[in-house]
């Protein structure tokens, strides 16, 4: 530690003196200095450790920057950095490519619609450029491109014709199609688009609304919700309560549960339900059913009730519950699972059977040795 002086003492020094302790005082703080300096660069170096990309490839002065550059504010600029790697004159690495498949792109396109578009040059335009009667036409030159047409949203108005007869007051509509719910404005098609982005595509109905919004049309996800639960319940219900009875035609089952988050409920305490699947074996690869079934508890009774037609395996793991149904119905056993008890009786017989093998093979080992050196001795 640097010693002090007061005001009293220094007065008493002389010149050269006071000069000696202004220089150590200039190399003192000069070291101070340096060793901050360092310290700064290691903290740096320490924080881009931590916090900074682990796979920066680019350079410093090419370096994708949202930030003020010599002096330029530059914005977007990651098609000048990328470019900016490589020097014209500098000759870029050849990577061998795959050989393309021949007839690739047209198998890609082929069951797509096409939509001609004609490039004609008009009569004066010919005349022009090769004078009267100066031009016959070649076989013309094709090329394709992708067209994308972006989601779009569209009302169709209905209107049935209504007739009444002259002669009494019975009347008769023409014949439209049917509506999926009366008086609303969703529609088949609508429906299927909402349905494939949310259970396909993993987008959430509260995106989707902003979607809509973004295309000026006022469709919240209250509405696109309640559009979903009443038509799952009238039309969907139908086709899932057919694939639960052809599912009884299978011989082997799979069933788990799986615990669920739920916000509303009608139970008195708790959150905490249970989204239950069954589904067929990989041995029914052709015809696939999968059911899902939401049970707001874990009890027996719900795949007591949901497999009560059944008669055939269940492959399910070792919850209590399906041991539970295998002991009520002699024509419904559980396979894939094991009891504990006996899960330990079998790990024990095997101990059992590896403890002697183990015997066997030392007491072998023994013999050979105790032969071999009796020979020895002989020898």
């Amino acid at each position: 530690m640097a010693k002090t002086y007061t005001e009293e003492q220094l007065n008493t020094f002389d010149k050269a003196t006071l000069i000696q302790l202004l220089l150590m005082q200039q190399s003192q703080f000069q070291e101070i200095d340096k060793k901050l300096q360092l310290l700064l660069e290691q903290a740096a170096v320490l924080k881009n450790n931590r916090f900074g990309k682990k796979s920066e490839k680019l350079g410093i002065e090419n370096q994708i920057s949202f930030m003020e550059v010599d002096g330029d504010i530059v914005f977007f600029n990651e098609a000048e950095a990328v470019n900016a790697l490589v020097p014209e004159d500098e000759e870029k690495p050849t990577k061998p490519k795959n050989a393309k498949t021949k007839g690739k792109r047209t198998a890609d396109i082929k069951d797509l619609p096409v939509i001609l578009v004609d490039h004609r040059m008009t009569e004066s335009e010919l005349i022009t450029e090769f004078g009267e009667d100066g031009w016959y036409q070649l076989e013309d030159e094709i090329y394709r491109r992708y067209r994308f047409t972006p989601m779009k949203i569209e009302i169709e108005e209905h209107h049935v014709g209504v007739y009444k007869s002259k002669k009494d007051n019975h009347f008769k509509k023409a014949e439209h199609p049917a509506y999926l719910l009366r008086n609303s404005l969703v529609s088949p098609t609508l429906l299927s688009g909402i349905w494939n982005a949310k259970y396909v595509n993993a987008v959430p109905l509260y995106r989707q609304e902003q979607e809509f919004q973004r295309m000026g049309v006022s469709i919240d996800r209250g509405e696109m919700a309640h559009w979903t639960i009443l038509c799952a319940e009238r039309y969907l219900s139908v086709f899932y309560d057919y694939l639960h009875e052809k599912m009884y035609d299978y011989h082997v089952l799979q069933a788990d549960e799986t615990p669920v988050l739920v916000s509303k409920e009608n139970r008195t305490s708790g959150s905490r339900h249970y989204m239950w699947v069954y589904r067929t074996g990989k041995m029914y690869q052709d015809k696939p059913i999968v059911l899902y079934e939401y049970q707001p508890s874990r009890n027996a009774d719900h795949p007591r009730v949901f497999l009560k037609d059944f008669q055939g395996i269940c492959v399910t793991d070792g919850y209590q519950v399906y041991h539970t149904l295998e002991k009520e119905r002699e024509d419904l056993p559980v396979a894939g699972h094991m009891q504990d008890g006996a899960l330990m009786k079998r790990c024990r017989h095997y101990q059992k059977i590896n403890r002697k093998i183990r015997l066997r093979i030392l007491h072998s080992s023994k013999s050979k040795r105790f032969i071999a050196r009796k020979t020895s001795l002989k020898g």
